[in-house]
């Protein structure tokens, strides 16, 4: 039965790798992590800043750990030491960085990618600023289409992430949107990357593992 899901999940994965790559695209499929870790560092000249948006896929990976040990800058916001204008103060580092690491709430078999954010930094990255963007993604992450997308972000990205993050709104406690007015509600900004963009260049990596939310 294992056999047939991979095989199952392998043939969505290429066909949205073929999709990603028709809107312009560039899009390569891994069968692993340990391979979507090596495509990464692929992907990435000696000597790049890094920039990390915030992704558990990413550090799942270990993605960032590999990159310091050749010796890269990180911009990465989510160490618990930093005051909050440090942290503000890496964000527009990302901004500005030679790549960018993310992955995304939702990627449609069409290869449309779907992300929804609190303060609109990561999603600000991923189209326009950064040299180049990456963006890895587990095939949990793939739907059919748009409106499976929009569910996915507010149904089961934004809820997970809120519970993650400890945020006072409905969803950390139900694990349903109610489309709060909670201040710390995560889910501010909704934005739809349909084709490549004309200024940003972006790699996406599929990976045949549930990573991340």
């Amino acid at each position: 039965m294992n056999e047939v899901r991979q095989w199952h999940n392998e043939k969505r994965l290429k066909r949205t790798v073929n999709a990603l790559k028709e809107n312009g695209f560039e899009a390569v499929y891994a069968s692993t992590k340990t391979d979507a870790l090596k495509e990464v560092l692929n992907c990435v000249p000696k000597n790049a800043l890094i920039g990390v948006g915030g992704s558990i896929t990413v550090r799942e990976l270990g993605i960032i750990d590999a990159l310091s040990q050749r010796g890269h800058r990180i911009a990465e916001h989510w160490s618990s030491d930093l005051a909050p204008d440090e942290r503000m103060e890496i964000r527009r580092q990302q901004l500005t960085s030679d790549v960018f690491l993310t992955s995304s709430n939702a990627i449609t078999e069409s290869g449309q990618l779907v992300n929804i954010d609190g303060a609109g930094n990561r999603v600000a990255a991923m189209i326009f600023g950064p040299k180049k963007v990456i963006v890895i993604a587990g095939v949990n992450k793939i739907v059919k289409d748009l409106k499976e997308a929009l569910d996915r972000v507010n149904s089961v990205a934004a809820p997970m992430n809120a519970k993650r993050l400890n945020r006072k709104t409905p969803c950390a406690v139900t694990g349903k949107c109610t489309d709060c007015r909670s201040p710390e509600r995560i889910c501010n900004v909704t934005t739809i990357i349909n084709r490549k963009l004309v200024r940003t260049d972006i790699t996406i990596i599929l990976v045949d593992e549930v990573l991340g939310y």
